[in-house]
């Protein structure tokens, strides 16, 4: 395993995006909307670095099978809270294709939602001529690599991790 991202980089970097975040949003209510399984460490330390009062929920959503993109998306469970008229920030640990982001983003707009920004703790420099080009926040560009830890996994294996690191 290649260590890219040390715990404490990413802490650092979460309390940046934390701040950048909350003076964003300063006087607008906000509802967090994380993306699991893999945006679980991401939305919980984020959510936390985030100094306004906020909505959580989240919504379980999969769009690889075996490692590999599948070019579409499949829908695992339903949100709790209505997002018509809210103020939405979408988490998501890693901006790959583009292909999730964009989709819920898509969705979330069809519901009625007054706004939906993205953020990401990996942002990977790949084209995403079928996705979302860039997520609103990031914590990290990297290269195209396969990336596990810190929510990222390997056929669910190594989700735990408080680093992230690449395998390939």
């Amino acid at each position: 395993m290649d260590i890219l991202f040390s715990t404490e980089r990413i802490a650092e970097r979460i309390a940046a995006m934390g701040n950048e975040i909350t003076e964003f949003y300063r006087d607008r209510p906000l509802t967090v909307i994380a993306l699991m399984n893999g945006g679980i460490c991401f939305a919980a330390d984020l959510s936390r670095a985030i100094a306004l009062p906020i909505w959580l929920d989240s919504i379980g959503v999969a769009s690889y099978a075996n490692r590999t993109s599948t070019g579409t998306l499949d829908f695992r469970s339903t949100l709790k809270l209505d997002p018509k008229g809210r103020e939405i920030l979408l988490l998501d640990e890693v901006l790959d294709t583009g292909t999730t982001l964009k989709h819920v983003s898509e969705k979330l707009r069809a519901l009625g939602a007054a706004g939906v920004h993205t953020a990401v703790m990996v942002e990977k420099e790949i084209p995403r001529p079928n996705g979302l080009a860039h997520a609103d926040w990031a914590g990290f560009l990297c290269p195209q690599r396969y990336l596990v830890g810190y929510g990222l996994d390997a056929d669910e294996r190594y989700r735990n991790l408080p680093y992230i690191a690449a395998i390939d």
